[in-house]
């Protein structure tokens, strides 16, 4: 079996991600904060955690994601993985918009990230229970 699919929501997730990377060194020029400084300008330092909070789900998504899309296809697991994408990039935007705006992409990468890991823990579980 091949995994087409999941490796280009792979890529495609890595890109976001460094995509988010490039508005936070964007955000710095404009606001006048050089690094290392985090710190400073509201608009930077949300924009700087939008980025953080990132990468602090990709070692959940990118698992469970592979996982899944072992245990129930390629395709399957490249559809939930094309919703997270869509779910951090609505978190962002929001985020870095006003604080208070983050909450409907961080629901809909939470629960994209919920059935790759539910999904892939529960085939896990039942292919060792009847092994």
């Amino acid at each position: 079996m091949t995994y087409n699919a999941t490796a280009a929501i792979t890529l495609l997730a890595l890109a976001v991600y460094c995509l988010m990377g490039i508005r936070v060194a964007q955000t710095r020029a404009k606001v006048g904060i050089a690094a290392p400084a985090m710190t400073g300008n509201p608009l930077l330092e949300r924009t700087i955690r939008a980025h953080e909070n990132t990468l602090e789900w990709l070692p959940v998504f990118l698992p469970s994601l592979w996982l899944f899309a072992i245990y129930w296809g390629d395709w399957k697991a490249a559809i939930v993985g094309a919703v997270w994408i869509a779910g951090r990039i609505v978190y962002f935007l929001g985020y870095v918009s006003d604080a208070h705006k983050r909450e409907r992409g961080f629901m809909i990468q939470a629960f994209a990230t919920l059935i790759l890991l539910l999904g892939a823990l529960g085939r896990a579980v039942y292919l060792l229970a009847v092994s």
